[in-house]
């Protein structure tokens, strides 16, 4: 999937993937979408509630190398 900007939050434990991932989305424009990468396992459930929550689309979720991945568009 394409991508506009990516975030790496690997080693990062709740809530700073959430925290960091926000803060990367508000210098994105409407529509971009961002990659973030995440070691946490507790970031699968987060992330989708933050996007419910946020009004962001979570696009794609799921695993690659042993990592979290998620796609977000920004709204």
């Amino acid at each position: 999937m394409n991508f506009d900007k990516e975030f790496d939050a690997s080693g990062l434990a709740c809530p700073l993937p959430i925290v960091k991932t926000k803060k990367a989305l508000t210098d994105m424009s409407t529509g971009q979408v961002l990659r973030v990468v995440a070691t946490d396992p507790g970031s699968v459930c987060d992330m989708a509630a933050f996007a419910e929550q946020t009004g962001h689309a979570l696009l794609s979720s799921g695993e690659e190398g042993g990592k979290y991945v998620f796609f977000l568009r920004k709204a």
